[in-house]
């Protein structure tokens, strides 16, 4: 089976990072870098705010995407970009909200603490 990482071999995978914990964006960040080396991380914010204008200015091709942060969640972000058009992968503690990703078309959800083993398999 082919994953949707494994898909893009041939492009770097432009991709931001968004989470308030600035300890998930590491390990996030860590992990990639070892186990997928055609994902680039272009970005990571803390929260919504800084969440939108990171996806505007850097136009990624897929967003890592906490739900519940200190500004808001990771919908209230979605919300409001025009045009998504990009993949999402939801990383986060709660696991009720899964449901709910799925109508964002998340490629993904995965609880936390992530292993890398369940993100290199996304």
């Amino acid at each position: 089976m082919i994953t949707f990482i494994e898909n893009f071999s041939k492009k770097m995978l432009r991709t931001i990072i968004i989470d308030d914990e600035a300890h998930v964006r590491e390990s996030l960040t860590e992990m990639l870098k070892i186990h997928c080396p055609n994902v680039k991380v272009v970005g990571e914010a803390e929260g919504v705010k800084t969440g939108v204008k990171s996806i505007l200015k850097r136009h990624p091709d897929l967003i890592l995407l906490d739900i519940k942060m200190k500004d808001g969640t990771g919908f209230d972000l979605l919300e409001k970009i025009d045009n998504i058009d990009f993949n999402i992968i939801f990383i986060t503690a709660y696991d009720q909200y899964a449901i709910k990703a799925i109508k964002f078309s998340a490629l993904d959800y995965l609880l936390k603490p992530v292993e890398s083993v369940e993100l290199v398999e996304t």
